[in-house]
């Protein structure tokens, strides 16, 4: 699969930033996302494969574009016979986020990415649109420190399995309301916060790299995100956990469904059983192959945003396999009216 969609998935993401980065800074987080999803959708429909959305936009009627069941490849085409025979194309789910952190990229704040997660078909949770209590940290963490445990447990579990001072330790968490008493814990038990307004996928995955300063993301955000950041973490081994969240009490800010009630009959009818399971990164993301890709709309701790230059554009892109356990750092010269002079700064 990395062999015959990574290139390709690559330029997904980068159609997706670059249309995206065109609205950054005009206040217009709406226009950035669709633009972002169109694009995607776009370059998305030009490859040999037969992909279901499993985590995109959301359900049919709220999103005309990347919707949760949507099929999207060369298939889809009214000629597609004329260019393949659609019944021997690989059969792939993908989750995606054309456009994480919209709001970021509508005030032209850091972080900002268009980001997608691919699978064999059934290797992704399909993931409700609810929260999701996360729990990520490096590799050498995996497995000892645990989202049931204390924030001062884990902080504690981590600091000797990075052989760090918990003062050393930097904590990423979203600035909601919901996360005030998890916050006073943190810094309580000793170790630095550091709070973001969006974006928490690139938080997720940063824990994974070194020398990134990021060593743990805490708290509750978006259950699809969850799982795009679980694959990435499964492709670098490192620790991630999730449990969905279906009670609106808890998330304090935001829209979860009508109740807590119709929630957990919404899970039922998914064939979510055990609604309070908590998942790691094998049981979200499952395939035996698993892609993740990744590309800076704006400036962020692993990859920089999208720099124009006159005639063109540059990118700087992620992607993470798991079928060759690589993480490779892309830079991408794109020349829209063919430059006479390629500018590298």
């Amino acid at each position: 699969m990395e062999n015959t969609l990574g290139l390709e998935i690559i330029e997904v993401v980068e159609q997706a930033a670059i249309a995206s980065s065109r609205w950054m800074g005009k206040g217009e987080k709406n226009t950035a996302d669709q633009v972002a999803v169109e694009a995607m959708r776009e370059r998305m429909n030009k490859i040999y494969m037969r992909g279901r959305i499993v985590i995109g936009e959301g359900e049919r009627d709220d999103a005309p574009m990347l919707y949760i069941g949507e099929e999207v490849g060369i298939c889809t085409r009214e000629d597609a016979k004329s260019y393949c025979n659609p019944d021997e194309l690989v059969e792939i789910d993908i989750a995606v986020d054309p456009c994480e952190g919209t709001n970021l990229v509508a005030y032209g704040q850091n972080g900002s990415m268009a980001v997608l997660a691919i699978s064999e078909k059934g290797g992704l949770f399909a993931a409700p649109d609810f929260y999701m209590k996360k729990l990520a940290a490096p590799s050498q963490a995996k497995g000892k420190v645990d989202i049931n445990k204390s924030a001062t447990e884990n902080l504690k579990i981590l600091s000797e399995c990075l052989n760090r001072s918990v003062e050393e330790l930097v904590v990423v968490v979203m600035d909601r309301p919901r996360h005030k008493d998890l916050i006073a814990e943190i810094r309580q038990a000793g170790a630095r916060v550091r709070l973001i307004s969006d974006g928490d996928v690139s938080a997720a995955i940063s824990c994974g790299f070194a020398g990134t300063n990021i060593h743990a993301l805490m708290g509750i955000g978006a259950a699809p995100e969850g799982v795009i950041s679980a694959a990435a973490m499964r492709c670098l081994g490192g620790h991630f956990q999730g449990q969905l969240i279906y009670d609106p009490e808890i998330v304090k800010t935001g829209l979860i469904g009508e109740s807590k009630e119709s929630n957990l009959a919404r899970l039922k009818e998914m064939g979510i059983n055990d609604p309070d399971k908590v998942y790691n990164a094998e049981e979200l993301a499952n395939g035996e192959n698993v892609l993740f890709a990744a590309c800076g709309i704006t400036p962020g701790t692993l990859m920089e945003g999208v720099r124009f230059f006159h005639g063109g554009a540059r990118t700087q892109s992620l992607v993470i396999s798991s079928q060759s356990k690589t993480a490779r750092f892309v830079d991408t010269i794109h020349m829209f009216d063919n430059p006479q002079t390629i500018s590298l700064s």
